[in-house]
Order: C-alpha cells, then structure tokens, then sequence
C-alpha cells in the first residue's frame, strides 16, 4: 500500500472516530426553567434559539470555517510531515506546537482586542486569514514544492485564525441567552459545531488521498470561504443588546409590557420573545 496513502487512512479514521465519540458521549446540560417544559420544548429549545438569533446563526456559519481549516492540519499534519517531507516524529511534534502557538497567541491577545472591538470583526478577519493561509500555502505548494519551514509559518497562522474564530463564540451564547437557557444554547453549539466536523474531518482525509495535498488545501479552504462569506451575509454589522421593539405576541396587560407595547430593553430569544426583535 502506498504508505502517504496509509498515513491518511489512518489519520482520517482516528479523526472521525474521535468526533464521533465526543458528538454520541456528550451528556446534554439539563436547563432550570422557570416553569416546567414539555420533553420538546426541553430537548430543541437550546437549537430553537440558537437558530432564530441572527449573531449566533453567524457563528453557526463560521463553525464551517474553523474546522474546514482545522481538519486540514489534525488530519493531514502527519501525512505532510511524516509522508511527503520524510521527517521524524520530532517534526511532526513542532508542526503540530506552531499550530498550537497560534492559538494559544490569538487567546492570549483577544481579552484587550475585545475590549476595543466587536466580536464579528475579529472573528471574521480570523475565518478569512485561515482561508488566505490554506490558499497561499496550496500555491506556494503547486509551484515550488512543500517545504517544512513554509509548513510551520502557515500552521501558525492558521492557528492564529481559529483561535480568532472560536475564543469569542462563548461571549455571543452568553450575550444571546438568558441565563436558565444558556446550557441548552451551549449544548446547541457542541452539537452543531461537532456536527462539521463529522463533515470535514473524513472530507479532509479522503481529498488528500484521492487527489492529494494541494487539492485538499484548495478545497477546504473553499468551504471556509464559504462559512465566512454566509456569516458575513446573515450576521448583521450593526448588532446591539438593546433593541426597541413591539410586541404584538403579548396582551397590554402582559407584565413584560408594562403598559407600553413598544419598547426596548436588551435583547434575547425567550418566552416573551419567540422571534427576533424585527419578526415580533
């Protein structure tokens, strides 16, 4: 057996079998409601309001885009690495550390980044930066061969990038969620984003063994193209916490009202509020 292709194999069938485990493992958090919910309500609430909030259909647009890049470094590290460079463990080990280093840089930066700029920006800068790296890397591939030192520069900034992506998204559950629903938004978000990569992590394997390295880098970065440019379409620019809105769901008399059927206040999807602020 060709043993590039062996490497792969083995790579993708790890991969998958790991996102596999953790997606039927999960044990999902049980929310405290103020009042009993029906077995329906309980088990899609967290995915009923993940899906009607505008930000966090974004971050479900953008949970393609980090593991389309990230599938391209866990599963085929070890087949650049260890098959097309012929290098030892060791340098597997440092390629996998610069990818590593990237992330752990974008975590260690974004606490002060947040602090002067949104989240949408900074994660969709982090989405396109993976997409510009997978690309440039697959040129520079197609034209002058892999190289290891070309390897570690791109893995880290992947890393940078994904850390980009995925280091805020606790802010947005936490900002589109009251706080009795917030374990079912979280375990809507494991779901979801686990679900991509039971997509991308056998696609990443199974292009690099049909069609090799830098078809699969094309590709994938392709679909993380994609994720950006849906989140950028459906996650809007201008996005507050407090939105003024009507509600016509609710009689006057309703408590939430107080009297006034417009007003603002900040925004979630709950039990007052079963649409977004511009459906209501």
């Amino acid at each position: 057996m060709n043993p590039t292709r062996d490497l792969c194999n083995r790579a993708t069938v790890a991969g998958f079998a790991a996102s596999a485990l953790l997606v039927v493992s999960v044990l999902l958090p049980s929310p405290k409601p103020s009042e009993p919910r029906g077995i329906y309500d309980r088990t899609t609430r967290g995915i009923r309001i993940y899906l009607a909030t505008p930000r966090l259909r974004g971050l479900l647009a953008l949970n393609l885009a980090a593991p389309s890049a990230g599938a391209m470094v866990l599963v085929n590290t070890v087949v650049m690495v260890r098959g097309s460079l012929s290098l030892p463990e060791s340098a597997l080990a440092w390629t996998m550390f610069a990818f590593g280093a990237g992330s752990m840089l974008t975590a260690l930066a974004l606490p002060r980044i947040l602090d002067r700029t949104a989240d949408r920006p900074v994660m969709l800068a982090g989405a396109m930066l993976m997409v510009a790296t997978l690309l440039g890397l697959a040129a520079t591939v197609s034209l002058s061969g892999l190289v290891w030192p070309l390897l570690l520069g791109a893995w880290l900034l992947v890393g940078l990038g994904y850390s980009a992506v995925l280091t805020p998204s606790g802010r947005l559950l936490r900002r589109s969620s009251q706080p009795e629903d917030r374990p079912a938004v979280f375990a809507a978000q494991f779901a979801l984003s686990h679900a991509c990569w039971l997509v991308t992590y056998p696609l990443s394997g199974w292009l690099t063994t049909q069609f090799g390295t830098v078809a699969a880098l094309v590709i994938l970065a392709g679909l993380a193209a994609l994720g950006a440019a849906v989140a950028l379409r459906i996650w809007p620019k201008d996005d507050p916490e407090v939105l003024e809105h009507t509600h016509e769901n609710l009689p006057l008399d309703h408590p939430h009202l107080k009297g006034h059927r417009r007003h603002a206040h900040t925004f979630v999807v709950d039990d007052q509020h079963p649409r977004w602020a511009s459906q209501l």
